[in-house]
């Protein structure tokens, strides 16, 4: 066996060999991809121990012009390697121009063992199992003590599994057997049935015949590595009456699973989009899991789709938002089934083109099946979070250049999954809805189970369209940053516009010189007339708006009507006083979550007062009733109280203008809260902000006093509402949280319920419980990782920042293991929980002060580091101007 003790000799074997090295190079991708053709791995996988998959593998491929073909496995160990049937002895050390080499992280078969055309290479392995850290993730149900299996491989941890060739544009067809325990089920790619009883995999440790049980599933279409997935387990299996898709689900929340509801949604995107590219279903089923404790919101598997089980099973009612959110979910893993599966970006520098595609093509579904709120919110979830990042000194391009796949998950956040969609729109927009959907059902046909690059879908759509998009592609993926667009307004002595203009500029200096070519709809809004649309593209610094000239006075300009734009539009002086002294009284509800986020924006560039913005959202509030913009201003309102309120200037009862500020608008959310005549969404966010901001006597008291009953505020007091409150209660110090904790952990046994409570002790403010958890976040190698996520905002709570400023330096020291042994999405949540939770000039010393100190750190780390950065200096900045 080649174990982990052989790994120390192992290291000298790559030296001097960029092939070799760890992770996978792009180097390696391309010298692999001139050589390697017609991939299948034949995988027999045994998962009846709990810590350990025993399996082998039967890799055939065809080789073209010669060379070394090298595997990647990154495993437990490796044995019994076949070359064409022969027997071939591993060396560690490099010895012999004719040995099979292993370093650890690849597996070198030289020239001279291979043939011209097909060749088998057939290995045993062992891979880990693990609730944390390995391709394969156990997680055990507190209910009824059973495991649940589920494979976690994107971006390249297929390798960690089992041997192969792990990069996006060597697809392979799989063929696979699964061993497991009797009385559990397995799911895959491909259909599956059961074979019987069960031998073992060649040359492994034999399993008794009578404990377990092997699904055999069929070959698949083509797919990348990283969407191979099974699960195990005693899964509970659901459909509904058509029967043409499968739920699984762990069965002790079986019965809480809207069935019908779920599998309903599922099957009409699979039929829209289906319709809408042109291209039937392009796999042989569609089956999707629930998968407890995943930390992402879905992976798009092919036949196998894995969601995030909290999001799509409530144990209260939920809100508009929570059921939008479910269904942009299923939107966009459905759509990946076409823009990832299907067709797959050729490297994951291109990862925008199977991320923002999907993200934009559930919009487009949403907004054509009947909800007229679609593009309010694809707004509200996509632009604020791509403007935030795209704003710092650390954004990135859209399509981002990838040296090895270690680095891989990085690439993954708001450039990715909120720029791209947003950039998406506004090129449907300049070409025309015919043109652009002849150019993706172009291109997807021409990438059938293959794999392309943004360039050759922008020569689609613009062959679709009759014109050539390759600078304005150059503008948009390749050129990272965004504009800054001002409106100026001049109105002339006779009272209408003398000159309105766009004015560009970059928002950071690394994105160079030029403009971002763009078509926008200006909006001129009169009172009870009709406003004026003025189609408008910029392609100068600077755009005057010529169809505006002489149009009387207007009370307010928007120059990003409809969303179409990329970039930050900030408003004129004479509009932004009009909005604000009038409560932005504007029927359209899209219009009008678009003004608030430009007021916000005016908020964060310290242009505008925070205290101001919050005034005049919580007027709004008492007669909003469109529970998105509703629930985005509450958010914003104790942003404002959290991070931006001055704390200074206490009275001699120790009460500040903040505490005051915050009394008032506990008021206001607790008033929202019992209003009777309001949606339950709506009220239920006035709850879930009220229990945020509650800081005063009065407020806690309450909150405490929820907890001895079955209703608060008029309405049913339910898990996980309950929890909320008692990790509010902790993090402000009242004197019954502990008693609380300890009272909520025993009514609520579940593992959501031990969760909660692991997430709810993070917010104590000691310095002991910090540096426990802390200290447990590394040292602890079967602490979940999606556990660790939740519990970072508890752990930084707010108006703790002073407790949890030392940490803030260890946590920035930790980055290149988070980057190594954590998921994708995790760094993101790391960065921006401890730099985010903090406030203060010394905190942004701190930052500085690592950035200075480590100038060799890898720049995606560092990009990263200079995101999260951004939001912390605009706080620093806001609260000087503005007495903070």
């Amino acid at each position: 066996m080649i174990g982990l003790a052989s790994l120390l000799a192992a290291l000298a074997l790559g030296v001097g060999d960029s092939l070799m090295v760890a992770g996978i190079s792009h180097d390696l991708a391309l010298y692999r991809a001139a050589h390697i053709r017609a991939v299948r791995y034949d995988l027999d996988l045994d998962v009846t121990r709990r810590d350990t998959v025993v399996g082998s593998v039967r890799v055939s491929f065809t080789r073209v012009n010669g060379g070394d073909v090298i595997l990647d496995f990154r495993g437990y160990s490796l044995s019994s390697v076949k070359v064409n049937g022969v027997a071939a002895k591993v060396a560690t050390d490099g010895a012999g121009t004719n040995a099979v080499s292993y370093n650890g992280a690849h597996l070198r078969i030289p020239a001279a063992r291979l043939a011209d055309g097909v060749n088998v290479v057939a290995l045993d392995f062992l891979s880990p199992i693990a609730p944390s850290g390995a391709s394969v993730i156990r997680f055990t149900d507190d209910t009824d003590k059973r495991d649940y299996l589920y494979t976690l491989l994107v971006p390249s941890d297929a390798n960690l599994l089992f041997p192969c060739f792990d990069q996006p544009d060597l697809k392979a067809v799989f063929a696979v057997d699964i061993a497991v325990p009797s009385g559990w089920s397995a799911l895959s790619n491909g259909p599956g049935s059961v074979v019987g009883d069960v031998g073992s995999p060649s040359n492994l440790t034999p399993r008794p015949p009578d404990h377990s049980v092997r699904y055999r599933f069929t070959p698949t279409k083509p797919i990348s590595t990283y969407l191979f997935a099974f699960a195990a387990g005693p899964y509970t299996q659901l459909r509904d009456a058509k029967g043409d898709i499968t739920l699984w689900v762990r069965a002790s929340r079986a019965r809480e699973v809207e069935r019908d509801t779920l599998i309903a949604l599922n099957r009409a995107a699979k039929t829209w989009l289906a319709q809408y590219f042109g291209v039937p279903y392009p796999f042989e089923k569609l089956d999707f899991l629930l998968a407890p404790a995943f930390p992402f919101g879905g992976m798009e598997h092919p036949g196998a789709i894995f969601y995030n089980e909290e999001s799509f099973i409530y144990r209260e009612p939920p809100t508009l938002n929570q059921r939008l959110g479910r269904q942009a979910t299923v939107n966009h893993e459905i759509a990946h089934q076409w823009f990832g599966d299907y067709a797959t970006m050729k490297w994951f520098d291109d990862l925008w083109l199977k991320e923002g595609f999907a993200t934009y093509m559930a919009a487009k579904m949403q907004a054509a099946t009947g909800d007229s709120t679609a593009w309010m919110s694809f707004y509200l979830r996509n632009k604020p979070a791509a403007y935030d990042v795209d704003a710092s000194a650390g954004t990135t391009s859209v399509w981002q250049e990838l040296a090895n796949l270690d680095q891989a998950k990085s690439n993954y956040g708001a450039i990715v999954y909120n720029k791209a969609p947003g950039v998406l729109k506004q090129l449907n927009h300049l070409v025309g809805e015919t043109a652009f959907r002849k150019g993706v059902h172009d291109f997807l046909v021409t990438h059938a189970y293959g794999n392309g690059t943004w360039q050759e879908l922008l020569a689609s759509v613009g062959k679709a369209a009759g014109r050539d998009l390759g600078s304005w592609g150059q503008s948009y993926f390749v050129r990272p940053g965004m504009p800054i667009v001002e409106q100026q307004l001049t109105i002339g002595d006779n009272g209408r516009i003398r000159r309105l203009a766009l004015i560009q500029h970059p928002a950071q200096p690394l994105s160079g010189k030029g403009v971002w070519p763009m078509k926008v709809d200006v909006r001129a809004q009169y009172g009870g007339a009709q406003p004026v649309m003025l189609p408008v593209e910029l392609a100068a610094e600077t755009t005057v708006v010529a169809g505006a000239v002489g149009l009387p006075r207007p009370n307010f300009v928007y120059p990003n009507a409809g969303d179409y734009g990329y970039g930050l539009f900030m408003l004129d002086t004479l509009s932004t006083e009009w909005l604000l002294r009038n409560a932005v009284p504007v029927p359209d509800r899209f219009l009008r979550a678009m003004i608030w986020g430009s007021l916000w924006d005016l908020v964060r560039d310290a242009r505008l007062m925070p205290v101001l913005y919050a005034q005049q959202a919580v007027n709004m509030l008492a007669i909003e009733r469109d529970e998105q913009i509703a629930s985005r201003l509450m958010g914003r309102v104790v942003r404002v109280v959290d991070s931006y309120m001055p704390d200074m200037g206490a009275d001699h009862e120790g009460n500040t203008p903040r505490l005051e500020a915050s009394r008032q608008i506990e008021e206001h959310f607790l008033a929202g809260a019992r209003d009777s005549a309001r949606s339950y969404g709506l009220r239920k966010n006035f709850f879930d902000s009220f229990v945020s901001v509650s800081r005063s006597r009065f407020a806690l008291a309450r909150l405490n006093a929820w907890l001895d009953s079955t209703s608060a505020a008029g309405m049913p007091l339910r898990q996980p509402t309950r929890w909320s409150i008692v990790t509010a209660l902790i993090a402000r110090g009242f004197p019954s949280a502990e008693a609380r904790l300890t009272t909520e952990t025993r009514r609520d046994t579940t593992t959501g319920g031990k969760r909660r409570a692991f997430m709810a002790a993070a917010a104590f403010p000691r310095a002991e419980t910090k540096r426990a958890y802390f200290d447990r976040y590394f040292a602890d190698s079967t602490l979940n990782e999606e556990w660790v996520t939740a519990s970072l905002g508890a752990f930084n709570a707010a108006d703790q920042d002073a407790l949890t400023l030392p940490f803030l330096r260890p946590a920035l020291d930790t980055l290149p293991w988070i980057q190594k042994n954590r998921r994708i999405f995790f760094l993101g949540a790391w960065l921006n929980a401890f730099i985010g939770g903090q406030r203060t000039p010394q905190a942004l010393a701190i930052v500085d002060q690592y950035l200075a100190e480590h100038p060799d750190l890898p720049r995606d780390l560092r990009q990263k580091v200079l995101q999260a950065r951004d939001d912390l200096e605009r706080t620093v900045r806001i609260r000087a101007r503005f007495g903070g």
